[in-house]
């Protein structure tokens, strides 16, 4: 199993967004070079983000991509969910109906508990803990450096 580029690039585009939380809106052209990202992508990769409502743009001078919400009231499920087109492994764990062998399949019931346990995963972890982090990491960096 493995979670696509889309996914992450757009992870990493809500995290670049999560760091500059309160501040100016962020154009994507800085996010493209701060992560390394064609900017391009990144322009196909905003278009669900905005239209889940997770992200507002704004046009002129001023204007770029904010987060919709607090970082701390955004999900690592809600992003992968939207990039993703839903979160479950297999097309019959969300719709039985595709399989006649739904209600006697063992391995139906371990793909739902799997699946399961990684949207509890992305469901505990918000934009906030991952900007935590990231500065963690940067403080570490810096300090192995010096």
């Amino acid at each position: 199993m493995r979670i696509s580029t889309r996914a992450r690039y757009g992870t990493r585009l809500m995290l670049e967004l999560a760091l500059y939380y309160g501040g100016e809106a962020v154009f994507l052209k800085d996010i493209a070079k701060n992560e390394e990202i064609s900017e391009k992508y990144l322009s196909q990769i905003i278009i669900p983000l905005k239209s889940s409502g997770l992200v507002n743009s704004f046009r002129g001078a001023k204007g770029g991509y904010v987060l919709s919400r607090s970082p701390s009231q955004i999900t690592l499920k809600e992003i992968v969910g939207v990039l993703e087109g839903g979160l479950d492994l297999l097309e019959c764990v969300s719709n039985g109906h595709v399989c006649d062998r739904t209600s006697k399949c063992v391995t139906r019931d371990i793909w739902n508990l799997l699946g399961q346990t990684i949207s509890n995963t992305l469901e505990a972890v918000t934009l906030e803990d991952l900007v935590k982090m990231h500065k963690e990491k940067e403080h570490k960096l810096m300090m192995y450096n010096i």
